[in-house]
């Protein structure tokens, strides 16, 4: 059974699939916990399926690397196979990353390396991109920079809007976290570098 905690930033639409895939006794891996970096109403499907949850908000800390640091005391005390960044919106510090290589992978809503950061929808419809989609990839010290894992490709419907288009992009993550996730537990993705 592969061990998991996610972290999140937002509504949790991403995390609320996985956790509806390990509901099922079938599926080879658990949620262990659940960890935002502000008061995210997507801690709310976390509770709904009674796994633990936790915030550090990086606005307490002196530094990046004092925040993340009380984040990994969280995931220690836990032992996880795999982090999650599932709509985690902050950048985690070298040491961070450096700790975890190999258990951190992120999604992100374009087909890396195109679009990397924080607004790659709007900045595919800002650079008149016909396609996007969606990346599950090995987190680095880089910004959307780690090595890919999985892809999937969408075709940009002409004169959609940039909420639409995001939308659009979730239905993909939703599904291919989950399936990304089982591919791990069962050893069909290997995380080394």
């Amino acid at each position: 059974m592969l061990s998991v905690v996610v972290l999140i930033s937002g509504s949790g639409s991403n995390l609320r699939a996985l956790l509806e895939a390990c509901d099922n006794p079938m599926f080879p891996a658990k949620v262990l916990a659940v960890g935002a970096d502000q008061p995210a109403s997507g801690l709310a499907h976390a509770e709904e399926f009674d796994v633990p949850t936790f915030v550090v908000e990086n606005k307490y800390f002196a530094s990046r690397d004092d925040w993340a640091n009380r984040i990994s005391e969280h995931i220690e005390m836990l032992k996880p196979d795999l982090i999650v960044l599932a709509g985690f919106m902050k950048i985690l510090p070298a040491n961070f990353v450096n700790k975890y290589r190999g258990r951190l992978i992120n999604l992100h809503p374009s087909l890396l390396p195109q679009f990397p950061g924080a607004h790659a929808v709007r900045d595919a419809l800002s650079a008149g991109a016909t396609k996007t989609g969606s990346t599950i990839h090995l987190v680095d010290e880089g910004v959307d920079t780690g090595r890919v894992l999985v892809q999937r490709e969408l075709a940009i419907p002409p004169g959609i809007s940039e909420a639409a288009l995001h939308e659009l992009i979730k239905e993909i993550e939703r599904e291919q976290l989950v399936r990304t996730v089982y591919e791990i537990a069962a050893k069909e993705i290997t995380l080394e570098d």
